[in-house]
């Protein structure tokens, strides 16, 4: 069975880093704006500077924990949530624009599973107690297809290693992109990671969507080089 091939190289050890570019595209519509105001600081992440995250005190009873690492405009993240009524849903996204849009989302879908967090995903995950998450998704992240500019790549060995450590046993890591450079990427950095095992046995595992992928407009716009790759992890 061939495998993505890692053709970029190890990145240097640059430190904490910005894995994303601009934070707002546009001024918020009126309703977004509100929802800032009103229903944000009621579903709002705690701090993650302020110490440790505690996800079962966030929806006591959750059956499961998962978090989406840049949700983009949360279409993904609210269908999941609607999908999973018992499961907490965490999504993180430093894209202002993107988080008005998810609010919307939970507002008129009624959501109560999901809390947000407007900014850097790694600083959640680094409050998080070890094993707490049953799933981690990636869905297209900004993939930094300049060399130069690979270290800006939310994917680096620390990222993996975090996300094994976040991972209960049996936990599962999605990543999904539309670029082959970044595939490959995030591909050998996961493989390399201690507790983190690949489930693909053959390439349709990687080239067809899971059966519970949710489609987004990001995703219809196709704008890789590449149809989306669909890489799956499991936590041993």
């Amino acid at each position: 069975m061939s495998e993505p091939d890692d053709k970029t190289g190890d990145a240097p050890d640059w430190g904490p880093m910005r894995s994303f570019g601009r934070i707002r595209s546009r001024t918020l519509k009126p309703r977004q704006a509100a929802l800032f105001d009103t229903l944000l600081p009621t579903i709002a992440l705690p701090d993650p500077e302020a110490g440790p995250i505690d996800p079962q005190a966030l929806m006591p009873g959750a059956t499961e924990v998962w978090i989406e690492i840049g949700f983009g405009g949360g279409e993904h993240l609210a269908q999941q949530a609607r999908r999973h009524p018992h499961a907490l849903m965490i999504g993180c996204e430093p894209f202002l624009n993107g988080v008005g849009s998810a609010l919307r989302h939970v507002e008129e879908m009624g959501l109560k599973n999901v809390r947000l967090h407007a900014g850097d995903a790694r600083a959640v995950m680094e409050a998080l107690p070890d094993a707490s998450l049953d799933r981690v998704m990636i869905l297209f992240p900004d993939p930094w297809p300049k060399a130069r500019h690979n270290k800006r790549r939310l994917i680096q060995d620390e990222t993996a290693a975090e996300i094994a450590r976040v991972l209960k046993p049996g936990g599962r890591l999605r990543f999904v992109t539309d670029w082959k450079d970044y595939a490959a990427w995030a591909h050998e950095r996961f493989l390399r990671t201690e507790g983190l095992e690949w489930t693909a046995e053959g390439a349709d595992d990687w080239r067809t969507a899971p059966a519970d992928h949710v489609t987004t407009r990001y995703e219809q716009k196709q704008l890789g080089d590449t149809p989306p790759l669909f890489l799956e992890f499991v936590r041993t």
